[in-house]
């Protein structure tokens, strides 16, 4: 468990500006992730769904965080802290969806390979150079026909 020690504060009064810069920041960070809209209990697993209709299935045994969890406990789980973590009040409970995630190893080798594919796909200067360069050297060498 990470410990975050409290910094002092300095007051500072709150002022029209430093609202609506926190609102941008709030309204970006929004914008840029995926917001879990529900959680729900499926046999041993949760079923968290996301604003965009998608959603992903977690089975409970592999977080110790749910060591002790009977099913009532389960039903009490929501969605909390802007969609990003699953909050058990009475348990004092709250768990990040993006931890949970990427605690799986199956998750992280999907993700890499959908991250691997999607960077392949896009052009550089340095794959343009390659092709070119390529290029200069005749191209890329002809499939041989299978007919002969």
């Amino acid at each position: 468990m990470k410990v975050i020690k409290v910094k002092p504060s300095v007051h500072r009064p709150l002022t029209e500006e430093m609202l609506d810069a926190a609102i941008e920041r709030g309204e970006a960070r929004q914008a840029s992730s995926l917001q879990a809209v529900s959680v729900r209990v499926e046999k041993s697993s949760l079923v968290i769904r996301f604003e965009d209709g998608s959603g992903v299935l977690l089975p409970v045994n592999q977080y110790p965080e749910f060591d002790g969890f009977d099913a009532g406990d389960y039903e009490e789980l929501t969605v909390g802290f802007a969609g990003t973590a699953l909050c058990h009040e009475g348990k004092d409970l709250d768990v990040s969806i993006a931890g949970m995630i990427s605690a799986s190893p199956s998750l992280m080798r999907m993700a890499a390979s959908v991250v691997a594919s999607r960077n392949g796909r896009q052009s550089s200067a340095a794959k343009s150079a390659a092709a070119r360069a390529n290029g200069k050297k005749g191209g890329r060498p002809r499939k041989a026909d299978p007919a002969l």
